[in-house]
């Protein structure tokens, strides 16, 4: 897990870093904690690195403001929860804006702060587990339950989810990362039961509108799995 901490106040990140480390420790988990004292230092370094799980904002700071710098974030990951934080109330319904998970109001409690954080491990409990690719250039993140189907031609790999990404990527080396909500229905796909609309003995209707064959011989173990994994 990854959680980030932007605040142009030092003292604040040392509080909010202190915080974490002891609701981390209290919940028995890891994670990396990055901080950044201002939304544009937090903007180059994710154009690197879109791995972000919790993220932790001042509204308030020197040039961009986190509303803005969460709408930028947004725009490329729906699942990473976002926590604002500031002194004032005026900014709570920006929110909404970026489908934000909490509005906390400085001084920050613990217990508020450990109750939101839980919150949100929930809600990453997966909104969730992702897997990460490099497409064009960039590091980009796509959570599981966003992907509808996977399929291959010859040694690219098309992933179908709120996007479709196509990579240089053997199939078997992708299927290593997803969970059990997903079924290979054949050589050339796999799909997520999560997402399958209807099915018949040779296809699989997907919510999304996508056909994919079902492999002859599976119609039963694909059925299956279907009443055990969901």
């Amino acid at each position: 897990m990854k959680i980030i901490i932007c605040d142009d106040e030092e003292k604040q990140i040392n509080e909010l870093s202190t915080l974490l480390r002891k609701w981390l420790k209290d919940r028995n988990l890891t994670a990396q904690i990055s901080c950044y004292n201002s939304a544009e230092s937090l903007l180059f370094a994710y154009e690197d690195d879109k791995s972000v799980d919790i993220l932790l904002l001042d509204i308030q700071m020197g040039g961009m403001d986190g509303v803005s710098l969460a709408k930028t974030i947004r725009q490329s990951d729906k699942g990473v929860q976002i926590i604002f934080i500031s002194g004032y109330t005026e900014y709570i319904l920006d929110g909404y804006d970026v489908e934000a998970l909490h509005y906390l109001l400085k001084p920050i409690l613990q217990d508020k702060l450990f109750t939101i954080l839980d919150k949100a491990l929930e809600k990453l409990d997966y909104n969730e587990r992702a897997i990460f690719i490099n497409h064009n250039g960039e590091n980009i993140r796509i959570p599981l339950h966003e992907i509808r189907y996977l399929e291959v031609l010859h040694n690219y790999a098309s992933i179908h989810a709120a996007e479709t990404y196509t990579i240089k990527k053997p199939l078997k080396e992708i299927e290593a990362e997803l969970g059990e909500a997903f079924f290979r229905t054949g050589r050339s796909y796999i799909v997520n039961l999560r997402h399958v609309r209807k099915t018949s003995k040779r296809e699989v209707h997907m919510s999304c509108g996508g056909v994919v064959p079902l492999s002859r011989g599976l119609y039963g173990p694909f059925n299956q799995a279907i009443i055990e994994r969901l």
